[in-house]
């Protein structure tokens, strides 16, 4: 019986030397020390010993359960340090390589712009509303009073879906909708994407960011619109800023006219910037509101009469900024973006 135990002593300490992981321990504990293991087998077989011999064997098997236990756990932590030291040598981190910073997101200097002239006007009294990217050439034109030879009809001009159906040209057809809808007196101004067959160049793009202005009640007179429009200006680039209204041709208002503001680097001195003029870039289009087209929405040009004015919200972020080309504003770059 102690040859037994000494060969069991023996059998589990050599395979202890050569186990090299966590689950060959956990096997070795198992086949020696387990309920079903060798040193517990040999156990339950001592009630065959005499009675001098059963102390002195149980005596040796206790302590050979304990040495084998004490090397188990030995032999568990050797391992774990080993694993715990490869693992730092592979996570070792290199203070001297700069550190991962998270890039914040920011607004687009598009959207900054479209949402100031948005609570601009709704301090102004104005409601903002919002209409389809795809419209009716009903709305888009007709009620307009844009002709069915005016160029801005081409098909190579404007995206047509269909006869009937196309991308908006302007936000104008969601003037036509309210002005459908609801009776005056109305104030609104809406803003949103637009389409048009435009070659790329440094203030052109086939997809560019409208907003437009409608005011419809008794007694408007151009005089409320000039004055809207000085108003507008003034609050959104500064009380030193001047507006010129240049007589334009719009098929949709009457009179009509194109305005321009002041250059924001030389504040009308002239500069390189609006090559010596004094001016920028023109900003907006206006009229008064044509009575074929309040006669085409339902509204009596006899009682009624209105102002609007549209621009572009990106040559409104072009002239805010000092942009100089529209392209910019749509290429993604990050390097650009990030100044806003």
């Amino acid at each position: 019986m102690k040859n037994k135990l000494l060969n069991i002593k023996n059998l589990a300490l050599e395979q202890l030397n050569q186990s090299k992981n966590i689950d060959e321990l956990e096997r070795i504990r198992v086949n020696f020390l387990g309920k079903k293991g060798e040193l517990t087998q040999v156990l339950r077989a001592m009630g065959g010993l005499s009675k001098e011999e059963r102390p002195i064997v149980g005596k040796l098997a206790n302590e050979i359960r304990k040495e084998l236990e004490e090397n188990i756990k030995n032999a568990k932590l050797a391992i774990e340090k080993s694993l715990k030291d490869i693992k730092l040598k592979e996570e070792t981190i290199d203070v001297t390589i700069p550190g991962k910073f998270n890039s914040i997101g920011r607004r687009h200097p598009l959207m900054q712009v479209k949402e100031e002239l948005e609570n601009l006007f709704l301090s102004m009294g104005y409601d903002v509303v919002e209409g389809p990217e795809i419209d009716t050439v009903e709305n888009n034109f007709d009620a307009l009073n844009a002709p069915e030879d005016h160029p801005s009809r081409d098909m190579s001009d404007t995206f047509y879906l269909s006869d009937n159906i196309l991308l908006r040209t302007q936000t104008s057809p969601v003037q036509i909708r309210i002005m459908k809808t609801q009776e005056p007196p109305i104030r609104m101004v809406s803003a949103g994407r637009t389409f048009r067959f435009d070659d790329v160049d440094d203030t052109h793009s086939p997809m560019f960011h409208q907003m437009e202005c409608l005011v419809i009640d008794k007694g408007v007179t151009m005089a409320n619109l000039k004055d809207s429009i000085d108003k507008f200006v003034k609050q959104l680039f500064g009380d030193e800023m001047k507006t010129r209204f240049r007589p334009h041709n719009f098929p949709f208002t009457e009179p009509s006219a194109e305005v321009d503001v002041s250059c924001l680097k030389c504040m009308g001195k002239g500069c390189e910037f609006c090559h010596g003029t004094g001016w920028s870039m023109e900003l907006l289009g206006c009229g008064m509101v044509h009575p074929n087209v309040l006669r085409n929405c339902g509204i009596d040009p006899e009682i009624y009469s209105g102002y609007a004015f549209g621009m572009g919200v990106d040559r409104v972020t072009m002239v805010k900024y000092g942009i100089n080309n529209i392209r910019l504003l749509f290429e993604n770059d990050a390097r650009f973006l990030k100044q806003f």
